[in-house]
Protein backbone atom coordinates (compact mmCIF):
# COMPACT_ATOMS: atom_id res chain seq x y z
CA UNK A 1 0.00 0.00 0.00
CA UNK A 2 3.14 2.32 1.00
CA UNK A 3 4.17 2.38 -2.78
CA UNK A 4 0.37 3.18 -4.01
CA UNK A 5 0.19 5.99 -2.02
CA UNK A 6 3.47 7.34 -3.44
CA UNK A 7 2.32 6.62 -6.66
CA UNK A 8 -1.09 8.67 -5.16
CA UNK A 9 1.03 11.78 -4.43
CA UNK A 10 3.16 11.95 -7.44
CA UNK A 11 -0.40 11.78 -9.93
CA UNK A 12 -1.38 14.91 -7.78
CA UNK A 13 1.95 16.91 -8.45
CA UNK A 14 1.67 15.60 -11.64
CA UNK A 15 -1.71 17.37 -12.38
CA UNK A 16 -0.43 20.60 -9.80
CA UNK A 17 2.54 20.90 -12.64
CA UNK A 18 -0.19 19.98 -15.54
CA UNK A 19 -2.38 22.99 -13.98
CA UNK A 20 1.24 25.35 -14.71
CA UNK A 21 1.77 24.72 -17.97
CA UNK A 22 4.64 21.98 -17.58
CA UNK A 23 4.96 19.30 -20.52
CA UNK A 24 4.71 16.27 -20.01
CA UNK A 25 8.68 15.23 -20.27
CA UNK A 26 9.33 18.52 -17.85
CA UNK A 27 6.84 17.07 -15.18
CA UNK A 28 8.79 13.58 -15.41
CA UNK A 29 12.01 15.07 -15.11
CA UNK A 30 10.97 17.38 -12.10
CA UNK A 31 9.34 14.34 -10.20
CA UNK A 32 12.54 11.77 -11.76
CA UNK A 33 9.94 9.22 -13.52
CA UNK A 34 9.18 8.19 -16.53
CA UNK A 35 7.56 10.62 -19.15
CA UNK A 36 5.16 7.30 -20.05
CA UNK A 37 4.21 6.97 -15.88
CA UNK A 38 2.87 10.75 -16.55
CA UNK A 39 1.39 10.28 -20.24
CA UNK A 40 -0.97 7.58 -17.69
CA UNK A 41 -1.38 9.50 -14.45
CA UNK A 42 -2.53 12.81 -16.27
CA UNK A 43 -4.89 10.24 -18.72
CA UNK A 44 -6.75 8.15 -16.32
CA UNK A 45 -4.56 4.86 -16.66
CA UNK A 46 -3.65 2.11 -14.44
CA UNK A 47 -4.42 4.32 -11.53
CA UNK A 48 -5.13 3.14 -7.85
CA UNK A 49 -8.06 5.83 -7.22
CA UNK A 50 -8.72 4.61 -3.45
CA UNK A 51 -4.21 5.72 -3.06
CA UNK A 52 -5.11 9.07 -4.89
CA UNK A 53 -8.15 9.48 -1.74
CA UNK A 54 -5.72 8.80 0.62
CA UNK A 55 -2.75 10.97 -1.30
CA UNK A 56 -5.34 14.02 -1.12
CA UNK A 57 -6.32 13.33 2.56
CA UNK A 58 -2.65 13.46 3.59
CA UNK A 59 -2.43 16.97 1.52
CA UNK A 60 -5.19 17.83 3.68
CA UNK A 61 -3.39 16.83 6.89
CA UNK A 62 -1.77 19.99 8.89
CA UNK A 63 1.54 20.73 7.37
CA UNK A 64 3.65 18.41 10.37
CA UNK A 65 1.80 15.41 9.73
CA UNK A 66 1.63 16.15 5.87
CA UNK A 67 5.77 16.33 5.94
CA UNK A 68 6.30 13.52 8.40
CA UNK A 69 4.06 10.90 6.07
CA UNK A 70 5.57 11.99 2.88
CA UNK A 71 8.58 11.52 3.93
CA UNK A 72 8.78 8.14 5.79
CA UNK A 73 7.09 6.69 2.76
CA UNK A 74 9.29 8.46 -0.02
CA UNK A 75 12.57 7.54 2.50
CA UNK A 76 14.15 10.25 0.83
CA UNK A 77 14.48 13.88 1.86
CA UNK A 78 15.00 15.24 -1.68
CA UNK A 79 11.75 13.77 -3.31
CA UNK A 80 9.67 14.49 0.09
CA UNK A 81 10.52 18.09 -0.39
CA UNK A 82 9.64 18.20 -4.27
CA UNK A 83 6.34 16.77 -3.77
CA UNK A 84 5.68 19.13 -0.10
CA UNK A 85 6.41 22.07 -2.41
CA UNK A 86 4.52 21.29 -5.29
CA UNK A 87 1.26 19.63 -3.25
CA UNK A 88 1.06 22.12 -0.74
CA UNK A 89 -1.49 24.96 -0.85
CA UNK A 90 -0.43 27.10 1.56
CA UNK A 91 1.79 29.97 1.80
CA UNK A 92 4.05 30.40 5.13
CA UNK A 93 6.65 33.22 6.60
CA UNK A 94 8.71 33.23 9.39
CA UNK A 95 9.48 35.95 12.21
CA UNK A 96 12.66 35.46 13.64
CA UNK A 97 12.81 37.53 17.24
CA UNK A 98 15.84 39.22 18.63
CA UNK A 99 15.91 36.26 21.18
CA UNK A 100 17.32 33.96 18.44
CA UNK A 101 20.88 32.96 19.83
CA UNK A 102 21.78 31.30 16.64
CA UNK A 103 22.09 28.02 18.06
CA UNK A 104 21.58 26.43 14.88
CA UNK A 105 19.01 23.45 16.54
CA UNK A 106 16.49 24.84 13.79
CA UNK A 107 18.64 24.52 10.66
CA UNK A 108 18.79 20.65 11.87
CA UNK A 109 15.32 20.39 12.42
CA UNK A 110 14.15 21.64 8.95
CA UNK A 111 12.94 18.43 6.99
CA UNK A 112 12.57 21.62 3.63
CA UNK A 113 15.95 22.84 4.24
CA UNK A 114 14.43 26.03 4.47
CA UNK A 115 16.31 27.47 7.28
CA UNK A 116 19.60 28.86 7.45
CA UNK A 117 21.73 30.82 9.91
CA UNK A 118 22.88 34.51 8.56
CA UNK A 119 24.84 36.28 11.31
CA UNK A 120 24.00 34.22 14.17
CA UNK A 121 20.18 35.08 13.66
CA UNK A 122 18.19 32.35 11.69
CA UNK A 123 16.86 32.73 8.66
CA UNK A 124 13.90 31.20 7.07
CA UNK A 125 12.61 31.02 3.68
CA UNK A 126 8.84 31.79 2.81
CA UNK A 127 9.40 30.18 -0.73
CA UNK A 128 10.55 26.42 1.11
CA UNK A 129 8.75 26.57 4.80
CA UNK A 130 6.02 24.33 4.77
CA UNK A 131 4.37 25.65 8.28
CA UNK A 132 5.37 22.38 10.08
CA UNK A 133 6.25 24.29 12.90
CA UNK A 134 8.86 21.78 13.87
CA UNK A 135 11.99 24.31 14.11
CA UNK A 136 9.37 26.94 16.22
CA UNK A 137 8.36 23.81 18.82
CA UNK A 138 12.47 22.65 19.06
CA UNK A 139 13.61 26.27 19.65
CA UNK A 140 15.25 26.63 22.92
CA UNK A 141 14.60 30.42 22.98
CA UNK A 142 11.08 30.00 21.59
CA UNK A 143 12.69 32.91 19.17
CA UNK A 144 10.60 31.49 15.91
CA UNK A 145 7.00 31.97 14.71
CA UNK A 146 5.37 30.75 12.12
CA UNK A 147 2.58 32.53 10.05
CA UNK A 148 0.01 31.23 8.02
CA UNK A 149 -0.08 33.78 5.02
CA UNK A 150 -3.71 34.46 3.55
CA UNK A 151 -4.34 35.42 0.31
CA UNK A 152 -5.06 38.77 1.02
CA UNK A 153 -0.92 38.87 2.52
CA UNK A 154 -2.48 39.32 6.15
CA UNK A 155 -0.84 37.20 8.57
CA UNK A 156 -1.95 34.25 11.01
CA UNK A 157 -0.51 32.64 13.78
CA UNK A 158 0.23 29.11 13.53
Amino acid sequence: MPKHIVSGLKYLASIELKKKGLTQQKIADELEIDRSTVSHYLNGRNLSWNSIDVAKTMTQLCPKDFLILTNVLFKNTKKTQKIISICQKKEFEAEILDSCIGCGLCVDLCLMEAVSLESLKANISSIECCGCLICQEGCPTSSIRILEVNNDREYQRS
